[in-house]
């Protein structure tokens, strides 16, 4: 008997140690199991995160390569281009082209904005022998620019203008020298008793009187003279326009152009621009004019006798006198024309 309840003690506690072993058995499985979820759910988690700030960054934009065209002095940026926009890579010549009417503007200007190029004033001799300063002569080589913007194309950057800048040719020292020898000289002759007209030879005389014009300086009568209008002080006078004679301010102002022309004739000059009347004049012989326009056609000649020049211009009672001089060391050394 003592047997029986021994063996029946012993499949009890058979019994609970089983089930005590089922139960941590189960129990790590269900841990093992919650703890999978856990890691599922936290890895879904970061990777709707990851999806979410993805979503949220905008893509890096593309600037598009700028060139600055800037003025070389003030460093001032005077127009910004953007290649690819005009042209570059994809037409190429037409991207010069467009380059080309570009430097155009610059240089010349347009209707509402100025160019770069600057004709030259010549200095002028004043009435105590001193220099009086003009302003020199200035130019954009559109060539260059339009060739360096094709270099900086493809990175960008900044592209300076070239421009040339070009003073008179002569020394400060040989001024006061320069009224010593007449070398050209020409007259012309006007009714005095016609006020508005005798005001405006005066006047351009005026202007051009004690210029002097260095080894090759191009004189340019329209830039020397200025506007002849009221504000300047012109009147009204009789004039040539499109082979008829009309009333205009300024008129008179071509006798002075054409004076100058024939007094210059006789030496080496370089004629840049000159005109005539379309109708003939009675101040010259025919052919031997050159008309003005401030604003239109120009009297422009390079100074090519080798040696710098001095003008004169003298208004008598009814004659206009205008003078090429220079001084008594040049005079033997000027290249006369053929």
């Amino acid at each position: 008997m003592g047997h029986f309840f021994k063996g029946v003690w012993i499949l009890l506690i058979a019994v609970f140690i089983g089930l005590a072993g089922c139960t941590q058995q189960s129990s790590e499985k269900v841990e093992s199991k919650n703890s999978g979820a856990q890691q599922t759910e936290q890895n879904e988690d970061e990777k709707a995160k990851e999806e979410t700030e993805q979503a949220d960054k905008k893509p890096e934009e593309i600037k598009p390569i700028v060139i600055d065209v800037i003025e070389p002095t003030s460093q001032e940026v005077v127009r910004s281009i953007t290649p690819v926009e005009m042209g570059y890579g994809t037409d190429d010549v037409h991207y010069k082209s467009e380059l080309e009417k570009l430097a155009g503007e610059l240089a010349r200007g347009t209707e509402t904005a100025p160019g770069f190029d600057r004709r030259m004033i010549p200095d002028k001799l004043g009435p105590d022998g001193q220099v009086i300063k003009g302003s020199p002569l200035i130019i954009l080589e559109e060539a260059e620019l339009v060739e360096n913007i094709l270099k900086a194309s493809e990175k960008g950057g900044t592209v300076e203008l070239p421009l040339y800048v070009t003073a008179s040719g002569y020394e400060t020292n040989d001024a006061a020298n320069l009224d010593e020898v007449v070398v050209g000289k020409y007259t012309t002759y006007f009714n005095p008793a016609v006020a508005g007209r005798t005001k405006n030879i005066e006047l351009s005389a005026q202007a051009i009187n004690n210029v002097i014009l260095g080894v090759g300086d191009i004189f340019s009568f329209n830039t020397t003279v200025g506007p002849s209008d009221e504000a300047h002080g012109y009147q009204p006078a009789e004039e040539i326009v499109n082979k008829k004679v009309v009333m205009g301010i300024g008129g008179g102002i071509c006798q002075t152009s054409s004076t100058l022309f024939n007094a210059v004739d006789g030496l080496g000059v370089g004629y840049v621009e000159k005109h005539h009347h379309s109708l003939s004049v009675g101040y010259v012989p025919k052919g031997r004019d050159a008309t003005v326009s401030y604003g239109g056609k120009d009297f422009r000649f390079e100074n090519t006798t080798g040696v710098p020049l001095l003008l004169k211009a003298i208004v008598g009672k009814g004659s206009l006198t205008v003078e090429i001089r220079t001084s008594k060391e040049y005079e033997t050394q000027i290249k006369k024309g053929i």
